[in-house]
């Protein structure tokens, strides 16, 4: 990795030779809690003497703080001088599928052995101590990983986020991930708050048992009278396997998704750059509908958008009710 230089630029790599393009509009980095890579998208003047191509290393500083190293993987030209440039962080080659059959293995374990096979670089990865059994054939490693995360998950009930930290892959509790900010009216300039049964929301629920031997159907049925007569009639329907208790699962699940479901997206909150998807900070606003949240709430996606002098950020939140 190239030294940094603790300037608030963007700088490019080509060929070991250092480029300062002259950015012309916004630059955005998007990250999310799980799944995906962290996104740097920015546009630059083309002059004679730049030079981009897809794998040259780029890496942005905003004031004092490392904000993104990554990776050019696209670079778009038309007729005008503006070329617009999207780049990744190394959890891009985490869409890359392999085969692991892999012993007695911590998440933080998992993720060395990935990337010493992939040539991906590690910083801090907090270990969780419970190890995992698993063999996991022609997934991607995003879900190699995410299926550690899971079983760690139900086990110990403690949730890890993995994210890239400045060119570093970088595991931690998400317990290590809460910050001292306060999302309010005054520090945000809009919301979209959505109530919603369309998706996510069941008031009955079907279970299935086809018996092959017997030449049978066992059906097992669990519904909420109130929120049938309140909504209709939502209906779930799954199998289930031999050996599994239908009526105790079928009344799980209805427990699960016999409520509404609540989306909260906040726009133009002032930037922090701390804040990333898997972060934790308090939102305290009144949602027009009688609801007042004042909730330490975990953030599922975050986009920075970053200008000559100013720095926005827009989040969708979760926690309880409301889902991502």
């Amino acid at each position: 990795m190239p030294e940094f230089i603790q300037q608030p630029l963007l700088i490019t790599i080509h060929e070991d030779v250092r480029y300062y393009p002259s950015v012309a509009e916004d630059i955005t980095w998007k990250t999310e809690r799980q799944g995906s890579p962290g996104v740097l998208t920015f546009s630059c003047i083309s002059d004679e003497d730049l030079v981009l191509e897809p794998g040259d290393p780029v890496y942005f500083a905003y004031g004092d703080q490392k904000v993104f190293y990554g990776f050019v993987f696209e670079v778009q030209r038309t007729a005008d001088p503006v070329i617009k440039v999207t780049a990744y962080d190394q959890l891009r080659y985490l869409k890359n599928k392999g085969f692991y059959n892999y012993k007695g293995l911590t998440t933080a374990q998992l993720i060395r052995r990935i990337a010493e096979d992939y040539r991906l670089n590690c910083g801090t990865l907090e270990d969780s101590g419970h190890t995992v059994s698993r063999i996991e054939k022609d997934k991607t490693l995003f879900d190699i990983i995410k299926n550690n995360l899971q079983e760690t998950l139900r086990t110990t009930k403690q949730m890890y986020v993995l994210y890239d930290d400045f060119g570093h892959l970088t595991l931690k509790n998400i317990a290590h991930m809460a910050f001292n900010l306060l999302i309010d009216e005054e520090t945000a300039q809009d919301y979209t708050y959505v109530r919603s049964i369309d998706k996510q929301t069941y008031n009955r629920v079907k279970l299935t048992y086809e018996d092959s031997s017997a030449g049978g159907r066992e059906v097992y049925m669990a519904q909420s009278g109130e929120n049938i007569n309140k909504w209709g009639v939502l209906t779930y329907t799954d199998t289930i396997k031999k050996g599994e208790d239908g009526e105790k699962k079928a009344k799980a699940l209805l427990d699960l998704y016999n409520s509404e479901t609540r989306n909260l997206s906040i726009k133009g909150a002032f930037g922090d750059c701390n804040i990333r998807g898997g972060c934790l900070l308090v939102v305290h606003m009144k949602l027009g509908d009688g609801t007042q949240l004042s909730n330490l709430m975990m953030v599922e996606n975050c986009t920075h958008t970053f200008k000559e002098s100013e720095h926005w950020m827009d989040l969708t939140v979760r926690g309880g009710q409301f889902i991502a």
